[in-house]
């Protein structure tokens, strides 16, 4: 979601005139766009603010400005901080940055719009995509859930669904452009579609995008448990081009802490999910989110969530130290899980995640999987890689001419992250036969 906002920033910026710096050094205007969710992230926002100031006092002319989440938590309070900050641009006034870069080099004065939270004014059009193959389509902007840790509610608003006409219709011209995989996105992708007239539903908009000829893949993530319907299953199982994938976080594997959190689910209730989605989809990739250390939780919640966890067998998981975010309600509970227990737990839930990764990785070898190439590996500039169905990495050797392709692949090894893969074939189609069972993400390779 930040990644697709920074695609908006620099549409909204290059779409008023301006041109891209190849690095910050040589920039006239340098945006950050913030994430507040996470202490570390805004600390590391802040820090990186604070490094530019220095670049500015050396450059004057130098237009600074803060983005995003951050931006509209702390409104006028980063120009105490960072007095030589221009702009302070909050969640859903993006479009305005155009008129806030020039008033700043006309005028010199800082620059603060955040305010309104009720409504945007995107045109998505304008969005600077980073890659030629894969788009990120925002379906709906803010949540309604008010977990009890999370800010996102007060820093992006109430939830907005996008009318779905202007939804397929970007997918649309972008598939004319080549595109061959979109992942949708919603703080709470799969409530999407409330208060909208006429009504539309995700596994609607799931069904219309699935008929757009030249899109391949389709995403959607993060999926809330409480609202993951037997019909989304049932979508993922039948619509050949939805992926067998699904993010939903966990965050807890204690009755106890959920209520805290306020997630409106039981341990047992997303239990039946995983099994309800892994008999509609035998092959589906499962991820999550965790947080340990929320305020309350004890030795014996911990153990609840490492059970859990090693019941559920996730493909991958984000692990989160509890950090307080000001304005929750979890703030107002006692953070009375030391720091350092909060870094061990952490610590036991990565080695465990790390452990299942291997193992089923590893059990993937020998086997064919589907990949979409992406570009050259970050890691080795001389190999290719690119995803699979179920969203892992592959790496594997081959040229440029194969970026955007799909291809069939054998897995020759595997670490926890990565599939070490050799092409089998340089054309796969999409599978066209799914009845509950996918064929082509991972089946068994003759010998």
């Amino acid at each position: 979601m930040n990644e697709l906002d920074s695609e908006f920033i620099k549409g909204a910026i290059v779409g008023g005139g301006f041109g891209e710096a190849q690095n910050e050094y040589d920039a006239d205007i340098i945006l950050l766009n913030t994430c507040a969710v996470r202490e570390m992230a805004e600390r590391k926002a802040l820090g990186k603010a604070g490094l530019l100031s220095q670049l500015k006092e050396k450059k004057p002319d130098l237009v600074l400005g803060i983005c995003g989440c951050v931006a509209q938590q702390r409104k006028e309070q980063l120009f105490d901080g960072l007095p030589l900050l221009d702009i302070v641009c909050g969640t859903r006034q993006i479009a305005q940055l155009p008129e806030m870069i020039e008033s700043v080099r006309k005028t010199g004065e800082r620059q603060i719009r955040v305010e309104d939270l009720s409504s945007e004014k995107l045109d998505f059009a304008l969005t600077k995509r980073n890659s030629l193959i894969k788009a990120f389509i925002s379906i709906m902007r803010g949540c309604d859930n008010y977990c009890s840790y999370c800010i996102v509610p007060y820093v992006r608003g109430r939830e907005r669904s996008r009318p779905p006409q202007e939804i397929i219709a970007e997918i649309g011209q972008l598939a004319q452009k080549g595109y061959k995989e979109i992942t949708l996105l919603g703080q709470n992708v799969n409530s999407y579609g409330k208060r909208l007239e006429p009504e539309c539903d995700l596994v609607e908009l799931l069904e219309r995008i699935n008929a757009i000829r030249g899109i391949e893949r389709i995403r959607f993530v993060t999926s809330h448990p409480k609202d993951i319907s037997p019909a989304l299953i049932g979508a993922i199982a039948r619509l050949e081009k939805v992926c067998e994938h699904i993010h939903f976080p966990l965050q807890s594997g204690s009755d106890k802490v959920l209520r805290l959190m306020n997630r409106g689910y039981s341990l047992n209730d997303y239990m039946k999910l995983v099994d309800a989605l892994r008999d509609a989809v035998p092959s589906i990739g499962l991820g999550t989110d965790i947080i340990v250390g929320f305020p309350g939780e004890t030795e014996a919640d911990f153990a609840e969530t490492v059970e859990a966890m090693r019941r559920i067998e996730y493909d991958s998981a984000f692990i989160f130290k509890y950090s307080t975010r000001e304005g929750t309600d979890a703030a107002k509970l006692p953070d009375d899980v030391p720091l350092e227990k909060k870094k061990e737990r952490n610590k036991i839930l990565l080695q465990l995640q790390k452990q299942i990764s291997l193992r089923k990785n590893r059990a993937s070898i020998g086997s064919y999987v589907e990949v979409l190439v992406e570009g050259p590996s970050k890691r080795n500039p001389y190999r290719m890689m690119g995803r699979t169905r179920q969203n892992k990495i592959a790496v594997f050797d081959g040229g440029q001419h194969l970026v955007g392709k799909i291809l069939k692949m054998t897995v020759a090894d595997a670490t926890a992250l990565t599939l070490f893969c050799q092409v089998a074939e340089e054309t796969l189609s999409a599978p066209q036969n799914k009845t509950g069972q996918r064929q082509s993400p991972a089946y068994r390779a003759s010998p």
